[in-house]
């Protein structure tokens, strides 16, 4: 029986060459140092599991959250978390919506409001997400190039007037997946009026915006931008915050319509986050003061380990501003793809070609943090070790 032609519009599996050599290595007993998928390494921390602990055993969590939106208590942590975090003020009551994780949202915002023939604005590189879910609903993405000559932000200067007229949303995502970019408060105004112009929504991807390495660069929420509730939406997960990636929980927050919109498309596909992981979540929330310095500590000392190890061996690269990412340009004479076969072949590293993301991230290759193994900063001197007796240099 033949698959539904969305379904074959979807590119072959990137990882999947890469993924091949990587089990035959495995096999043949020599386990690459993986630098993959951008998966924390470290536990959920024992509060957050404590209190789903107790909000399980307790039956008033076992049915439908028939509420729609989230559970009061979630709520009600989120709307703390951003007058603390943001200085901003968001209603529980309608501007708040509790989500499976932000890739579900991101999804489901789309089909919220794209049709057929509709242009969305997305990222290069980027996620895959807004640019998969944009073709499931028939939509056109037209790529924003990410480079270095502009910070990794869109210039929304080369977008043509044609396209800028026909666009309905405009993705952005920071501190960015897989550059490490942050956009400063003064870039998200411009994204605002920019939108508030042509009559798109934003759709701010927030999911790592508390894994940041210096006060100057802690992120913003774009609803701190006066107006900004008329024309955006931000996602934001506690997967990465609370290495919870597993839990599936995040919110959604803006503008009342927005919000409202997500919510119907929501409603008519899932049943909600099970309420008692949103109670772990309010109670994440309510201890990250204590939580998120710990958490971006032992990130940060992994990027000095990674990036300086990098410099040593000639590449020229800064350290990323936020993300546990770090994007490297490979040497001349390679493309993503065979750099990154070089490494994981001749160096047992492994690392993701850039062009996985988008024709723009050609030329780069995507290395994360998060490192499976006890001795994280050894394994990181141990990669370093190997490029270098590989033969790898800039």
């Amino acid at each position: 029986m033949e698959q539904a032609q969305r379904l074959q519009r979807i590119p072959p599996y990137p990882f999947r060459e890469i993924a091949m050599l990587k089990a035959k290595m495995i096999e043949e007993g020599n386990e690459p140092i993986d630098f993959g998928i951008g998966d924390p390494d470290m536990p959920t921390p024992q509060f957050v599991i404590d209190a789903l602990c107790e909000a399980a055993n307790d039956p008033e969590t076992h049915p439908y959250d028939e509420s729609g939106f989230g559970i009061e208590e979630f709520k009600g942590a989120v709307a703390e978390f951003a007058k603390k975090r943001y200085g901003i003020e968001v209603a529980t009551d309608g501007e708040i919506q509790s989500c499976i994780g932000a890739k579900e949202a991101l999804a489901h915002i789309i089909w919220a409001y794209i049709d057929p023939s509709d242009v969305v604005l997305v990222p290069d590189p980027a996620y895959s997400v807004y640019r998969v879910q944009t073709s499931w609903c028939g939509g056109a993405a037209f790529p924003m190039a990410l480079e270095a000559e502009n910070d990794f932000l869109p210039d929304l200067e080369a977008i043509p007037e044609a396209v800028r007229q026909q666009a309905k949303l405009l993705f952005i995502n920071y501190p960015n997946n897989p550059t490490g970019a942050v956009a400063s408060l003064e870039y998200l105004e411009r994204v605002v009026s920019f939108a508030r112009e042509y009559e798109m929504l934003i759709v701010q991807d927030a999911a790592y915006a508390e894994v940041y390495y210096d006060a100057e660069d802690r992120p913003h929420s774009i609803l701190e931008i006066d107006g900004a509730r008329d024309v955006a939406i931000e996602m934001h997960s506690l997967s990465k915050t609370f290495n919870m990636t597993g839990w599936r929980v995040g919110w959604a927050m803006g503008g009342a319509a927005h919000v409202e919109a997500l919510s119907r498309a929501k409603s008519n596909v899932d049943s909600g986050t099970f309420m008692a992981v949103q109670r772990a979540a309010a109670a994440g929330l309510a201890n990250y003061d204590e939580f998120a310095p710990q958490m971006q500590d032992d990130y940060r000392r992994r990027r000095d380990a990674l990036v300086e190890g990098l410099q040593s061996l000639g590449c020229p690269i800064e350290k990323p501003r936020a993300t546990f990412y770090v994007w490297l340009p490979v040497p001349e004479g390679y493309s993503s793809e065979s750099f990154a076969r070089k490494l994981l072949t001749d160096c047992q590293v492994l690392a993701i070609p850039g062009a996985v993301y988008g024709a723009v991230g050609e030329g780069f290759v995507r290395m994360s943090l998060t490192i499976k193994g006890d001795d994280k900063l050894g394994l990181i001197e141990q990669a370093i070790d190997n490029m270098r007796e590989g033969g790898v240099a800039w």
